[in-house]
């Protein structure tokens, strides 16, 4: 999955960018508090990106 795309993805469902690390951004879900980091590849591996979804809570 594309970065880009994932983002938005996780934008839309109401997570916003907590801070930008050196190789990973912060996301946070303000509905439960959860952080966890994206990391900055140009593509987001798909079992990766259903682990970031489920922690935050989006799933």
């Amino acid at each position: 999955m594309k970065r880009k795309h994932f983002i938005r993805q996780l934008q839309r469902e109401g997570c916003t960018l907590l801070r930008s690390g050196s190789r990973h951004d912060i996301y946070i879900n303000p509905n439960t508090g959860k952080k966890q980091p994206v990391p900055r590849h140009s593509e987001i591996d798909n079992i990766l990106a259903k682990h970031i979804r489920k922690y935050l809570g989006l799933e």
